[in-house]
């Protein structure tokens, strides 16, 4: 264990979160994208069969959600 000194942990840690942060970068990344041709598909004149069929599903649970609410009032 004398082999491993505090340089050894120091470049330990700082690999650890460089690929960490290189990982999140990609995954931010590839979000962005997704978002940015949701937001293109949702501008567009003729909508996507497969955006039209994501909008029908999130309506539909927000009026199952609405409809299993009671009022608390």
């Amino acid at each position: 264990m004398s082999d491993f000194s505090a340089y050894g942990l120091l470049g330990l840690c700082i690999g650890f979160f460089w690929g960490i942060g290189c990982s999140l970068a990609i995954l931010y990344s590839i979000y962005l994208g997704g978002y940015r041709k949701g937001v293109e598909d949702s501008l567009a004149e003729v909508k996507p069969s497969r955006f039209v069929n994501a909008l029908k599903k999130v309506q539909a649970r927000r009026e199952k959600k609405s409809t299993s609410v009671p009022n608390s009032a």
